[in-house]
């Protein structure tokens, strides 16, 4: 048969094809439309609604500390969950890369080889004379292709929602790295407010020890008692108990810091001391709806929400038929020298229209459990939406009373410095016992230890504000972590 003869017979099929392809645009289901979370016109805590936000600033500009970039940069490179994070991306890809294969023609060919040999006992028997040679062999070279029409939408709901599943992984991979940056800064400053505790308790440490002495000389020389000096090595002895429980708390801050940046744990490079930091000036929160495209876990919960939205196109489409075309052409000969005469050639085509009747409810189910699954990732939505809501609250409500805090605290430190001098003027003139003495010490040493931690607080609170406003690393593009390949 020519290939004329072919292209004639095949003709009957270019109609239903024809007609497939031009209604392949009808795609049943809902498209997705962004719910109306009615975000609130402010933060509560803002002083005025503004659309400047902390997040659009860099992080230098917000944390100027080199050693604390360094220690960024590093983490952005090495840390482990963000590797782990960026193989997601890349799987979800393919997966969707695998979803959108599906709405194209499938082609295939192949080459066969094959041998037989008769029976001459066989019924009807093969006598030697009818049948001189047993054996046959043919050679085989076929081509295929299948495609099935996506009347109804079903594969392409499939493919959207692979696809929105991807995009979900990849703002999955930003919160990664937007929680990383900010778990890096509030660790670090979190070992410079330990680091000026540790200074604290040694320098006051230095001052017990210098009490002892002198105590025990003036007890040597007879113009002092035994309770004044057991007074001083009591104290001295509870100033020297808080350091080994401080030096603890900052081998486990680095080991935590370590883990971040993605190797053993080993010591931390300190950078300014807390006492040197500054907060940038004016800390601008943006407007509530901006959060809604700027944090990485609100749109990767919207994204599973469209992904969501589309699998219900998908199982609604499979209450309607399906359309399958099927074809084949090749050539089968039982020698090499004419396997491509016109003879040999051999092809098929087919069409197929399938329609359920009945399948026990499965697929009235499954259209339920996607309609469910829509509901939970509305509500997840929401939630995450309402989550960011507060986290911006309370880190704005936390940064005016930390700084309230510190000028309160600031001004105790310095009453109290006064009062251990006077205490100390008033009892080499006898005007007042030793134990004033010792409740002033103790006092200044517990709110110099509170100041510190107030100073600690408010860095790690401002982290946690440009955190849940969205902020990253928004540094020089250069010294970014690179994106999934492409």
């Amino acid at each position: 048969m020519t290939t004329r003869h072919l292209l004639r017979r095949s003709g009957a099929l270019a109609t239903p094809l024809a007609l497939a392809a031009l209604t392949a645009a009808c795609t049943v289901g809902p498209d997705y439309k962004r719910p109306d979370l009615q975000p609130p016109p402010a933060h509560r805590g803002q002083s005025a609604p503004s659309p400047e936000s902390l997040a659009d600033a860099t992080w230098l500009k917000v944390f100027d500390d080199p050693a604390l970039f360094n220690l960024v940069r590093e983490g952005l490179a090495n840390n482990i969950d963000l590797k782990v994070a960026g193989a997601r991306v890349v799987e979800a890809r393919a997966i969707a890369g695998i979803a959108r294969s599906f709405r194209y023609p499938q082609v295939g060919v192949g080459v066969a080889v094959s041998g037989e040999q008769i029976s001459r006992l066989a019924d009807p028997p093969a006598s030697a004379e009818t049948t001189p040679d047993r054996r046959y062999a043919n050679f085989g070279l076929n081509g295929s292709v299948s495609w099935e029409i996506d009347l109804f939408g079903r594969l392409k709901r499939g493919e959207e929602a692979a696809f929105a599943r991807y995009l979900a992984t990849e703002e999955g991979r930003r919160a990664v790295v937007v929680a990383l940056v900010s778990d890096i800064a509030s660790t670090y400053f979190l070992l410079s407010e330990l680091d000026l505790q540790l200074e604290i308790s040694r320098r006051t440490l230095k001052i017990n020890d210098d009490t002892v002495v002198y105590y025990t000389n003036r007890l040597a020389g007879g113009v002092s008692n035994r309770l004044e000096l057991d007074q001083a090595k009591a104290n001295r002895a509870l100033t020297a108990s808080t350091i080994p429980d401080i030096e603890r708390q900052i081998v486990i801050a680095e080991n935590a810091m370590s883990v971040l940046l993605g190797r053993p744990p080993s010591p931390i490079t300190r950078g300014r001391a807390i006492t040197e930091q500054k907060p940038p000036p004016g800390i601008p929160a943006g407007l509530p709806a901006q959060l809604l495209e700027r944090r990485p876990d609100v749109l990767q919960a919207e994204r599973l929400l469209m992904a969501a939205n589309a699998d219900i196109g998908a199982a609604k489409a499979l209450f309607y038929p399906s359309i399958s075309l099927t074809g084949s052409a090749g050539s089968l000969s039982g020698s090499l020298s004419n396997f491509m005469r016109p003879d040999a050639i051999v092809w098929s085509l087919g069409a197929g229209l399938f329609q359920p009747l009945f399948t026990g409810g499965r697929i009235r189910r499954n259209y339920e459990a996607s309609l469910a699954r829509y509901d939970q990732a509305l509500g997840i939505y929401q939630q995450t939406a309402l989550v960011s809501y507060r986290e911006v609250a309370d880190a704005l409500v936390s940064i005016e009373k930390l700084g309230q805090r510190r000028v309160e605290v600031e001004g105790g430190v310095e009453a109290l410095r006064d009062a251990t001098q006077l205490s100390r003027s008033r009892y080499d003139t006898g005007l007042s016992t030793y134990l004033e003495v010792l409740i002033a010490d103790q006092q200044l040493f517990q709110q110099e230890l509170q100041l510190a931690i107030t100073l600690g607080e408010q860095f790690r609170v401002l982290t946690q504000l440009y955190r849940s406003l969205g902020g990253g690393w928004q540094a020089d593009p250069s010294l970014a972590p690179p994106g999934p390949p492409k």
